[in-house]
């Protein structure tokens, strides 16, 4: 495994108009390249993830498991927003000396891939076997399959949608009203607004997992270790830990900025409509979706499927909602294996071409 920066030392225009002076990319690659550069993954990690899938998603991606570095080379980026080695809001602004925090614009999911097209081209790919990301690493990758259609061969969006609905709005909106009822979110250091991250992480939790998936892992009956003298129930337990697990990890400026960068998404937008978007896609695309998501709920799986030419499409039963594409590994594994296949070395074809 190999951390490494990327630099770029020009002006970077976002969407919205405004620019920065410069840009840097954290990422990691596993595996080689081989001779014919014909054996490129690129992992897209969702929301607070960083950019070693080893680590967060280790059912998928690791010696001996289908991505395998021994076979592939395997590319993930943290991407920009994140407090994980990319340019963020606790990056420093040239311009002044200072760390940017509330400064920091967010970048649109089409922003997020336009950097990553530097990057590609400063590594010298030209073509991507396999394309895969789970949420907003889905969005990430729809975008950049429409951007370029001739760059993927296989692209795998799962739990995912072309344009997020207002109810993923509304929660994200929920989770930063959260933030900014902490008094203390617009101090210019990283532990302000702490709580207010806690609160925000508890209610995301409740789009990411579904009322099955409580009833089985936070049983009222379940015996636990309370973390405050009010938590009588291992359901608020839980919640408060999760909160607490985020504070610990992450920076609350870089988490309100990447919901703002999941609004954004819209593949539609300046192309003419979603429809004539996803049209442009000429990759072999599996899409999967899982029939408990309450974030992006089946039917916008469906709807990809349906409109992406030749797309295939997996539903995965689970009883935990959004967050059941980091755990339902063995499914996911097993229609990667019936979409993809070696039919040469490291190259890829379709099976049912």
């Amino acid at each position: 495994m190999s951390t490494q920066l990327f630099t770029h030392k020009q002006p970077f225009v976002l969407e919205s108009g405004q620019t920065l002076p410069e840009l840097h990319l954290a990422y990691t690659t596993l595996g080689k390249l081989n001779a014919a550069k014909d054996n490129v993954v690129w992992i897209f990690h969702a929301l607070t993830a960083n950019s070693n899938p080893a680590e967060w998603w280790p059912g998928l991606v690791g010696e001996g498991k289908f991505f395998d570095p021994n076979r592939y080379f395997i590319i993930c980026v943290n991407k920009p927003g994140s407090p994980y080695g990319s340019i963020s809001p606790l990056s420093i602004n040239p311009a002044n000396g200072h760390q940017y925090y509330h400064d920091f614009p967010y970048f649109t999911i089409k922003d997020i891939v336009r950097s990553y097209q530097l990057l590609k081209d400063g590594l010298g790919i030209s073509k991507i076997s396999v394309g895969i990301g789970g949420s907003t690493g889905g969005m990430q990758l729809l975008e950049w399959s429409i951007e370029e259609p001739q760059l993927f061969e296989h692209i795998v969006p799962i739990a995912t949608s072309a344009v997020l609905s207002p109810w993923g709005v509304a929660f994200n909106a929920s989770q930063r009203m959260a933030i900014e009822a902490d008094a203390t979110w617009l101090q210019r250091n990283k532990e302000a607004g702490q709580k207010g991250l806690a609160a925000a992480r508890s209610i995301a939790l409740l789009s990411y997992r579904h009322y099955n998936g409580y009833g089985i892992t936070q049983a009222r009956d379940k015996q636990f270790v309370p973390l405050t003298k009010e938590s009588e129930y291992a359901a608020d337990n839980y919640q408060r830990y999760q909160g607490l697990k985020l504070v610990n990890r992450f920076n609350v400026v870089c988490y309100y900025r990447l919901t703002q960068s999941m609004d954004s998404h819209d593949v539609g937008r300046n192309r003419g409509g979603v429809l004539p978007a996803l049209q442009r896609i000429t990759a072999a695309t599996l899409v999967i979706g899982i029939t408990s998501d309450m974030l992006y709920p089946f039917a916008e799986q469906e709807y990809l499927q349906k409109n992406i030419k030749g797309a295939q499409l997996l539903t995965l039963n689970s009883d935990f909602g959004h967050d059941g594409f980091l755990l339902e590994y063995e499914n996911i594994e097993k229609a990667l294996k019936e979409f993809i296949h070696y039919k040469t070395g490291n190259h890829l074809k379709v099976v049912n071409e």
